[in-house]
């Protein structure tokens, strides 16, 4: 049995790793989060020690260096932005620590985060539970075999996804560019690591559409040209979507064949977390392409739309 601590328990995604802690067998010694709606705890570890404030958080993980309840790993899961400074809290206690994405939101993060594990021995993994999905694995096993009989194909990709969000989102940090990254990073990182994993690293990178709202683009990968379009806005949501009282639109297709993989998501922080505790869990190498990708969004210039754009697009301009 590992002992874990969490920061950022009250937060959305945070009873997904409860779950995952619970269901490996784990323990929850300790938790922060500024917020004390937390209660979710109880399902999962009633006994765990709960703090709002960092300073003694810290202060009791230190404690617990020489005793049988020192911390193992730190699940971090906390706003996107402060991700870096929890994980390098997670190091100086020593123990692992395991972020949710985007693992930081700019590429040099990375290579400062590379030393610190180097100097404490302890590791840094990524949750990218996209990986672990069984049509996704199918997806670059199916694309991996291709690529053996003909090492110049190249794929077309449409990536749509729509969240809608109320304007809460905008008063929260979600809406905050220098806190969330904006939306390419927020709901888009899982997707753009995804196709990356499958289709190879980023040839071109050209913007379309860069609102608070809506992020749209196009990507030369190595195999792959994508089109993409993410937006939390409802009124981009396709009609006959909204017919049936949904809020929500995702679709993926590969030469026009579209990817099923909107089932089958309910274990997969569970199976990240059996991953990492088996050795075998995402790193910093992992993160990388990912967060270079959205990182050179957030800053590029806005492109006119020439030649290759997605079709959404022409909702918004």
């Amino acid at each position: 049995m590992k002992n874990f601590a969490m920061i950022g328990v009250g937060g959305y995604i945070a009873p997904r790793h409860l779950k995952a802690i619970k269901d490996t067998n784990n323990k929850l010694v300790c938790a922060l989060d500024k917020s004390d709606s937390v209660g979710i705890m109880d399902s999962f570890f009633p006994d765990a020690s709960f703090f709002t404030e960092f300073e003694r958080f810290d202060r009791h993980l230190y404690k617990l260096h020489d005793t049988n309840e020192k911390i193992d790993y730190i699940a971090v899961t906390t706003p996107n932005y402060l991700h870096d400074a929890h994980i390098r809290c997670a190091l100086r206690n020593n123990a692992n620590a395991i972020c949710e994405k985007p693992l930081v939101l700019n590429l040099k993060n990375i290579d400062q985060l590379a030393k610190i594990e180097k100097e404490t021995g302890k590791k840094i993994y990524n949750i990218l539970q996209l990986r672990l999905h069984d049509n996704i694995i199918a997806l670059k096993e199916r694309v991996e075999y291709e690529l053996k009989q003909d090492p110049n194909k190249m794929y077309d990709i449409d990536l749509t996804y729509l969240t809608s969000r109320g304007k809460w989102y905008f008063v929260s940090w979600k809406g905050d560019e220098n806190k969330s990254g904006g939306i390419a990073t927020n709901i888009g990182v899982h997707f753009f690591d995804m196709i990356t994993w499958i289709f190879g690293k980023v040839k071109q990178n050209i913007v379309h559409i860069k609102q608070p709202d809506v992020n749209a683009g196009y990507l030369e990968l190595e195999h792959a040209r994508v089109k993409w379009f993410l937006s939390v806005n409802y009124d981009y949501i396709p009609d006959d979507i909204k017919a049936k009282g949904q809020r929500t639109y995702r679709s993926i297709t590969v030469n026009s064949e579209e990817i099923e993989f909107s089932g089958g998501f309910f274990d997969l922080h569970t199976k990240s977390y059996e991953k990492i505790l088996e050795g075998n869990g995402f790193g910093l190498d992992a993160a990388r392409n990912s967060v270079e990708l959205v990182s050179y969004v957030r800053n590029a210039e806005i492109s006119p739309l020439i030649g290759e754009y997605h079709k959404f697009c022409k909702k918004v301009l």
